[in-house]
């Protein structure tokens, strides 16, 4: 990926930070709400996992067939469970994993595996490496994820303040405060993590 080690490590923390949240979600609530934290926190392993930079952790070079070969897995899972969000997420790792096979890496040499990812910081001065990818899919998988992340962005907005009486209205802003919008705020995140690692591509 053609990102500064910077936003490698943001990306880092971001999804850190919400696969762990993630993480303790999914021993409570509901069984929906424990099957879409699950999916998030896996989501938010990989990206994490992907977002290292390779001049900090250089990955191995088997590292993009075991994303491929996980992450594919689950799209098939999602699939099956018609969970049509996740398996978009999942099978949008799979493309990255495999974009990334080949890439230049800072020698200027063909990539073992994943070295052209978000390490390749102080290049400034070097040619710069051509997009990884199909461009017309990568350009499918960022207006899917900008739309969806404004979607869930708008449904994370309060209601009307004013509508209702006082004791109604401080009921509704707990509810919105609870653990159940906590979780699409990380969906958010999440979606806005992918649009980063898609652009870095």
């Amino acid at each position: 990926m053609h990102t500064p080690s910077l936003v490698g490590w943001l990306l880092v923390l971001l999804c850190a930070a919400t696969g762990g949240y993630c993480l303790t979600r999914s021993r409570g609530g509901s069984p929906a709400q424990r099957v879409t934290a699950r999916c998030e926190a896996l989501m938010a392993v990989g990206m994490a996992v992907m977002a290292l930079p390779a001049s900090v952790v250089p990955p191995p070079a088997w590292s993009p067939w075991v994303f491929t070969a996980v992450f594919g897995a689950t799209a098939l899972w999602a699939l099956v469970r018609r969970h049509p969000h996740h398996a978009v997420g999942a099978l949008a790792m799979v493309y990255m994993a495999l974009a990334m096979v080949g890439m230049p890496d800072m020698a200027g040499h063909p990539a073992a595996g994943m070295n052209g990812m978000a390490g390749m910081a102080g290049m400034a001065g070097m040619t710069h490496s051509a997009p990884a990818g199909v461009p017309l899919l990568t350009g499918l998988l960022l207006a899917y994820y900008a739309v969806y992340v404004l979607a869930a962005g708008v449904r994370l907005v309060p209601g009307d303040a004013g509508a209702g009486p006082r004791g109604v209205v401080g009921a509704e802003r707990g509810a919105c405060a609870g653990p159940p919008v906590v979780l699409r705020a990380c969906q958010v995140a999440m979606g806005l993590g992918m649009l980063a690692m898609l652009l870095a591509l």
